[in-house]
């Protein structure tokens, strides 16, 4: 049963997300506004977070399902990819050093905070 609580609460974050998403004309997708929204609500203990941790665990072991529809995608479209190699390259390496700066920068202020 716990399982299912923790599924219901993620899934009316994604659902609120959509629906936010749609407000504003879809600039910014409904899943990343679903998942800032849990993001905000777990981080300030709106509810508590043991009612998605099983689920959220779940999800993560299992992460590699998730990816097989965006490789099979991937397959389809290779005559693209490999026209324009050395710019998808480019922008990957550029936006994952760019995540992984953003990423470090919040962990800190975080870290400072707690302590």
């Amino acid at each position: 049963m716990k399982m299912v609580k923790g599924i219901f609460i993620i899934l009316v974050f994604y659902f609120i997300g959509q629906g936010i998403s749609y407000l504003i004309n879809e600039f910014v997708p409904g899943s990343i506004i679903g998942m800032m929204l849990l993001f905000l609500s777990l981080y300030f203990k709106l509810f508590d977070p043991d009612r998605v941790k099983d689920v959220a665990n779940a999800f993560t072991r299992n992460m590699a399902i998730f990816f097989i529809p965006a490789g099979a995608g991937l397959l389809g479209s290779y005559g693209l990819i490999s026209k324009f190699w050395m710019s998808i390259l480019i922008v990957c390496s550029v936006s994952t050093i760019l995540v992984i700066a953003v990423v470090a920068i919040i962990q800190q202020q975080m870290e400072k905070k707690k302590q």
